[in-house]
Order: C-alpha cells, then structure tokens, then sequence
C-alpha cells in the first residue's frame, strides 16, 4: 500500500515518520526496525536511526511505501 505524507519544515526523522505512519506503535519499535535493516529509503537500506528526511524521498518498510511531499510552511 502507498501512502502519501507532508512534511511540514525542512524534514522529518525516520523513527518520527514511523510512528507518525502508524507503522510502528513507539520508538523503541522504529529503531529496532532500523536495526535490523527493515526499513528502505529510497531503494536502499537505512541504518540511521534518525535519518533526516524529506520531500521526494520514499520509505519503504513491512510492505508499506510512504512517499514525502512538502507540506504547508509554519
């Protein structure tokens, strides 16, 4: 399934988008994704816990596909 997110500001972090997605029910559960390389950004697997993401980048994770758009300004 895709999904399409804003990012309001410059960008958003990946364990935020995680949980912000509902694709993970707390933080703990975001970075224990990373950890394990189950979580795809832009084709590619990310080890960053809080990688900074944004608009025009894709998440990929447990069959999920997010795609980041810019949101409104503040």
């Amino acid at each position: 399934m895709k999904t399409t997110i804003a990012v309001r500001g410059e960008y958003i972090q990946l364990d935020q988008l995680l949980k912000l997605a509902g694709l993970v029910d707390s933080g703990g559960q975001a970075h224990a994704a990373v950890e394990a390389g189950l979580v795809r950004v832009d084709g590619q697997v990310e080890s960053r816990k809080r990688a900074k993401l944004r608009p025009g980048q894709r998440i990929a994770y447990s069959g999920e596909e997010i795609e980041l758009v810019a949101g409104a300004p503040d």
